[in-house]
């Protein structure tokens, strides 16, 4: 089976899922975003490694541009990792860092063109273009980056985990000490495990459709 092989079956597969299933029900639109909460206070609860590679092959399937998945993740889960984090975290985001199960930096490679041969077969010029054009590389990477990290977050809260997405960071300071020998870069924190709901904040208001689109 052929590349085109492969994508006729996975559009005919994902033609089947939709036929099967319209649209999110209520319940997982409510686990997911309506009223998932950022937590700052956690349960004295472990996360299995399996839940964490979960969460990944969750991730991982959303989509990137010329499917580039700058994403890199670093899971903190020992004591002896979050101390060299700690010194790079502002003041106020140390206990609840430091109480966490796991805190996850979210970063990205600034070469992820190495894998175009990989990640986009039918093309790998389009990635590869990259290799030297560093600037756009990195706006690049930071782009997709982000959405891989916004993709993380509904991924580990679909499995049952609780999130605290943040900045508050010295980001060289991570690079230094996480990312040295590399072409990573640090671009957000989040803390994930259960969380311990009698100490979240009440929610805060959002934007109505009106002030924050435009149908043109």
């Amino acid at each position: 089976m052929d590349f085109d092989d492969l994508d006729i079956a996975a559009q005919d597969s994902l033609q089947e899922l939709k036929k099967e299933i319209q649209a999110a029900d209520p319940a997982t639109l409510r686990l997911l975003m309506t009223e998932a909460r950022t937590f700052n206070a956690w349960q004295d609860k472990t996360v299995a490694v399996e839940t964490l590679d979960q969460v990944y092959q969750i991730m991982k399937m959303g989509p990137t541009s010329g499917n580039c998945c700058p994403a890199r993740l670093v899971f903190l889960t020992s004591k002896a990792a979050k101390e060299r984090l700690q010194p790079a975290l502002k003041p106020n985001n140390v206990d609840k860092t430091m109480s966490a199960p796991v805190t996850v930096i979210i970063a990205y490679d600034v070469e992820f063109w190495q894998y175009a041969e990989r990640m986009f077969p039918q093309n790998p010029a389009v990635q590869l273009a990259f290799k030297d054009n560093p600037a756009g590389a990195e706006t690049a990477a930071f782009r997709n980056g982000s959405l891989q990290g916004a993709y993380f977050i509904v991924a580990a809260r679909a499995v049952g985990l609780d999130c605290g997405p943040m900045s508050g960071f010295d980001n060289t300071m991570v690079d230094e000490a996480f990312f040295a020998e590399t072409m990573f870069r640090s671009n957000f924190l989040c803390n994930i495990g259960y969380g311990d709901a009698s100490k979240t904040f009440k929610r805060l208001p959002r934007l109505d459709f009106d002030v924050a689109c435009q149908v043109l």
